[in-house]
Order: structure tokens, then C-alpha cells, then sequence
């Protein structure tokens, strides 16, 4: 009996945790870049960045893009008052620089990571890529979860702020 309660529970989590990847992937595909980062709450500066840039528009695009994107966390790493002046509208091309050297052209997978050294970014400028030790390194920021999907592209979600040379 207990054998058999055993096996029922065991299918009831298979089926719930089925269940939830199947609405991760819905959700995923129903939703474009900046839909995705507005709901996961880890990105309020980034956004908020992306709306003063001006890319709303172009991050739901068709895409595919791929976004390697900083969380509230990585900005509050930034120098005090770093983030409040890319902000001004006087510095909106800095701003543009910066996220845009955040977004690389197609949809690229962790899977593909760990074949590729270097990615080059909208910006223009090349990221370096190093997938070693059982981490992903995208120039000095460690990616921390891999392949959010999106309807136009990927996200990756990195601790750190990458800033174009």
C-alpha cells in the first residue's frame, strides 16, 4: 500500500512540475524581452533604463535578440550616482551604449555559449565569453540563470553591469 501511495505521489510531482514547465514555456512565448523583465521584478533599473533610452519599441521587435541582463543588484554595484546620470536625458547616448552593449543580434542558448569565446553586441563592440569551472563568464559579470525565453529572443541574467570600453 504504501508502495503504491509512494508511486501516486511520485506521478502527482511529475505531472505538477511537467505542468509548470509547460507554463514557463507558455509564458515565455506569449511575452517579448521587456514583457518578461517587467514581470520578473529583478529588472526595475534595467527597465526603467530601457524606457529612458527609448528602446522599449525596439526590445519588442521581432528579434531574435539575446539580453544579458543585469539585475537590480548588479546596478546598485555601479559607483553612486552612476545609474542616475545615464539617466538624464542629457547622457541618453551613453545610456544606449550601455544596454546596447547588453543585446546581441539572434537568439543564442546557453547550449551555444559553450562553443563561442566572444559575441558581438548591437553596441558594436565585441563581449568576451569564458564558460569554465562550471560557470559562464560574460566579460566580468557571472551569469547567474540561463535561457529565459521570450517570444523575440533570450534572456540570461547576469550579476554584474557590462560598460562598453
Amino acid at each position: 500500500m504504501l508502495t503504491q501511495f509512494s508511486k501516486a505521489v511520485t506521478v502527482m510531482v511529475a505531472t505538477l512540475v511537467l505542468a509548470t514547465a509547460a507554463h514557463a514555456n507558455m509564458y515565455g512565448k506569449n511575452k517579448d524581452i521587456v514583457d518578461v523583465a517587467v514581470e520578473n521584478g529583478s529588472f526595475n533599473t534595467l527597465v526603467a533604463a530601457v524606457q529612458a533610452g527609448e528602446l522599449v519599441d525596439t526590445l519588442k521587435g521581432d528579434g531574435p535578440f539575446t539580453v544579458f541582463a543585469p539585475t537590480d543588484e548588479a546596478f546598485a554595484k555601479l559607483p553612486e550616482g552612476t545609474v542616475e546620470m545615464l539617466l538624464k536625458p542629457e547622457n541618453k547616448d551613453k545610456l544606449v551604449a550601455v544596454l546596447t552593449y547588453h543585446v546581441v543580434p539572434g537568439k543564442v542558448t546557453a547550449a551555444d555559449v559553450v562553443n563561442v569565446d566572444r559575441a558581438t553586441t548591437v553596441q558594436g563592440q565585441a563581449i568576451m565569453v569564458n564558460a569554465e569551472g562550471g560557470k559562464v563568464m560574460i566579460n566580468d559579470a557571472q551569469v547567474l540563470a540561463t535561457d529565459v525565453k521570450a517570444s523575440n529572443g533570450v534572456i540570461h541574467v547576469i550579476d554584474t553591469v557590462l560598460i562598453p570600453q
